[in-house]
């Protein structure tokens, strides 16, 4: 028997390669995914100008970014309300804790979502032709919106997600985060205390999917090696000035010497 409805992932038509360079931007989701890159030595960026929301934050973000030479672009889309200034007429990103009377409230339609993504694949486009895209809407509920309003926020972003994948082919593809939450782990205990964020062990089972589906054979056979390089670099010694330290740390910077050798975009020092 079957006690859990498991999401079909459709594979991409690009993997992901050891440590190339990620940028991640969106809602807090997309920081917690970034930071695991970031941990597995990937040259991610994450949320530079910090947590954008809506299509709009995140063409914005992209737009102020001097540096865009990315390999692959993560998008992680949480909600289609936006914060328009009422003196300026346009839409915010942080409201800075200003008064709530300078700003109106609104959801941007399919099209403005669609729109602001697709402008801010052309702006990573120009530094790196060959860019690839992974749209991903955000599991979180927007409790403030009431849940039928959050779920009609996330159907906006989803065929949002959709249109674009359409118009752009095999340079965007969507990876199903919200579906895995919503269906496979539709269970509390993935929950944080909140009953709305998902707890690590979410995060780290929508990992194990996003590796499964995304990485390249090389990928996923450099986490293996990288692992307990990892492991080693977290441990913390009773006797740091032991001998017996100082050979652990020896071996393990010998074995950082031959990864860097075996993949030369690995930039960790020790």
């Amino acid at each position: 028997m079957e006690f859990r409805t498991i999401v079909n992932i459709p594979h991409p038509a690009f993997k992901i390669e050891p440590c190339e360079r990620i940028l991640f931007v969106g809602s807090c989701f997309a920081d917690n995914i970034g930071k695991r890159f970031q941990e597995e030595q990937f040259r991610a960026m994450v949320n530079p100008f910090g947590v954008m929301y809506n299509p709009v934050s995140v063409l914005h973000t992209v737009k102020k970014m001097e540096n865009c030479n990315f390999d692959t672009a993560m998008f992680t889309l949480g909600t289609n309300h936006v914060y328009v200034e009422r003196a300026t007429g346009e839409i915010v990103d942080n409201c800075k804790k200003r008064p709530h009377r300078l700003f109106e409230e609104r959801e941007l339609t399919i099209e403005e979502c669609s729109d602001a993504l697709c402008e801010a694949i052309t702006l990573l486009q120009q530094a790196n032709p060959k860019i690839r895209i992974i749209l991903t809407v955000s599991p979180i509920r927007y409790a403030k919106y009431g849940y039928h309003g959050s779920q009609l926020s996330k159907a906006v972003l989803l065929l949002a997600a959709d249109k674009l994948m359409k118009e752009q082919g095999e340079t965007v593809y969507y990876f199903p985060a919200y579906e895995i939450v919503n269906d496979e782990l539709r269970d509390y205990r993935f929950y944080k205390a909140d009953m709305l964020h998902p707890n690590e062990q979410a995060v780290e089972y929508i990992w194990e999917r996003l590796v499964d589906t995304c990485f390249s054979a090389e990928a996923k056979s450099f986490l293996e090696e990288w692992r307990p390089v990892k492991e080693a670099l977290g441990h913390r010694p009773f006797n740091p000035e032991s001998e017996a330290y100082r050979n652990f740390l020896q071996k393990t910077k010998e074995t950082v010497i031959k990864l860097k050798l075996k993949y030369p975009n690995l930039k960790l020092n020790l």
